[in-house]
């Protein structure tokens, strides 16, 4: 190793002189061999805010003491302009600085703040912008008054009944006792379609087909009738069952009934004697809720038993069974918008709106109402769906899907919303309770027209 004895000389003597040529407004090291600037004079409050302004004011002032008031208001001021345009402080007056007890550095780390995504977050547009971007153009009201009543007598305040349908000839079918009403929606013209006072039965359930030619009546003595309404002639009669049909669903001409005998029947209306009846086994109490998948594909039972079956077209038994309800499952709505995603309700003791993903059989959203759950139904057009609700709060909700956000609630009924209908254009839904009335609310927005509107920003519309 190379050594030096007068390089350690150097270094370890204090008392070396200094160079004849001292380094311009500065000093120089003991050792002559670095130079330290004179840093009297600066003022680095006003020029980086790197320290407190109190401690930098006060020693400023004893070592200087030439700070005049202006200069001591500028420096206040830059630093104030540093702190809102670097750090966000949004300081507005200098009397708010007097309150501010935030004495840390302009190069101090700030914590991570956790930014919301948003579509624009990427865009040069301001903060307003992007609230404007992201707002809808126009805020849908609906009316928390129903726009018709029609009374109803002796419509039955039971849960497991199915009582109120609406055809896609816009005509409504409503069992009332032991007879079935047709009510034209756009004549306002009554008809008694039958009557079974003779027989001592009543009528438990009605269900239009998709043509609207066809509605289907269950009874309280098991048996159901098939009538052609164009003629008002019964065509058919079904029977197979021991006891009451509360709930009916179709599938083309393919007829499913649910009874409180446990049993799901899938029967052809066109020719009952010659193809076998399909009989589904799944439910230990009544079948009180039935409904096809939109592609006819899947049907979704509900029973007393609180259970959900979803069952497919060759199978006997049910592909998927889910068991979270802890009350009766009557309310049951396939969506429209998505494929396989399906939405149940449960009775008094459960309260509970589930959604489940029928392609992967794995549950999904769920929301606590606060009341029973009674029906359920999909807007045709948008993202919505529809809640009526017996006990305790007997009203009608409409949500948001899927951030579950309540649009309305609408009331008016006194006795619990057990039956729900909508209208075939999509926009009007009907109510019925116990207390013999029927209400017709409007809900729903309008379709979107097929036919789109032209637009400038729509560059290559014109393009064939």
């Amino acid at each position: 190793m190379f050594y030096s004895k007068d390089y350690e000389n150097r270094i370890l003597n204090q008392t070396t002189t200094p160079p004849s040529t001292p380094p311009h407004k500065g000093t120089q090291s003991p050792g002559g061999d670095r130079f330290i600037p004179s840093r009297k004079g600066n003022s680095w409050e006003s020029r980086f805010a790197a320290c407190s302004e109190t401690n930098v004011s006060s020693s400023h002032h004893k070592k200087t003491g030439n700070d005049t008031g202006d200069s001591k208001r500028d420096g206040t001021v830059y630093r104030c302009l540093l702190k809102n345009e670097l750090l966000g402080s949004n300081i507005d007056t200098l009397k708010q600085l007097d309150n501010d007890k935030d004495t840390s550095n302009l190069f101090e780390y700030l914590p991570q703040v956790k930014v919301p995504t948003s579509p624009y977050s990427l865009s040069p547009l301001s903060a307003k912008s992007h609230q404007l971007l992201r707002s809808p153009l126009r805020a849908r009201k609906i009316p928390i008054v129903p726009f018709k009543v029609l009374d109803a007598p002796d419509l039955q305040d039971d849960f497991y009944l199915n009582l109120v349908d609406w055809s896609s000839e816009n005509v409504l079918a409503v069992g009332l006792g032991a007879s079935v009403f047709l009510w034209s929606a756009s004549s306002s013209e009554v008809t008694r379609l039958c009557d079974l006072t003779h027989e001592g039965n009543s009528i438990t359930s009605v269900a239009w087909n998709e043509k609207g030619n066809l509605v289907a009546v269950g009874t309280h003595d098991g048996y159901v009738q098939i009538w052609d309404v164009s003629i008002s002639k019964e065509i058919n009669k079904l029977r197979g069952h021991s006891a009451r049909v509360g709930a009916l669903a179709w599938n083309g001409d393919i007829l499913t009934s649910g009874s409180r005998d446990k049993d799901i029947l899938q029967r052809d209306v066109r020719t009952p004697a010659l193809v076998p009846e399909r009989r589904l086994v799944g439910h230990n109490q009544e079948v009180c809720g039935l409904k096809w998948s939109p592609d006819n594909q899947c049907l979704a039972s509900g029973g007393n038993d609180n259970k959900l079956h979803v069952w497919n077209l060759h199978s006997l038994s049910p592909v998927q069974t889910y068991t979270q309800h802890v009350a009766a499952v009557k309310a049951i709505a396939w969506s429209p918008h998505h494929h396989g995603l399906l939405a149940s309700g449960g009775g008094t003791a459960d309260r509970r709106i589930r959604f489940w993903n029928t392609l992967t059989g794995q549950p999904m959203q769920c929301v606590d109402t606060g009341s029973q759950v009674c029906n359920l139904i999909w807007s045709k057009h948008t993202q919505e769906f529809v809640s009526t609700h017996g006990y305790s709060q007997n009203e009608i909700l409409v949500w948001k899907y899927p951030s579950l956000v309540q649009v309305a609630k609408l009331t008016g009924h006194s006795y619990r919303v057990l039956y729900l209908a909508m209208a075939p254009n999509g926009e009007a839904i009907v109510t019925g309770a116990g207390e013999g009335t029927l209400r017709f609310w409007n809900v729903f927005s309008k379709a979107r027209s097929q036919k789109e509107s032209k637009s400038v920003l729509k560059l290559f519309s014109s393009i064939r």
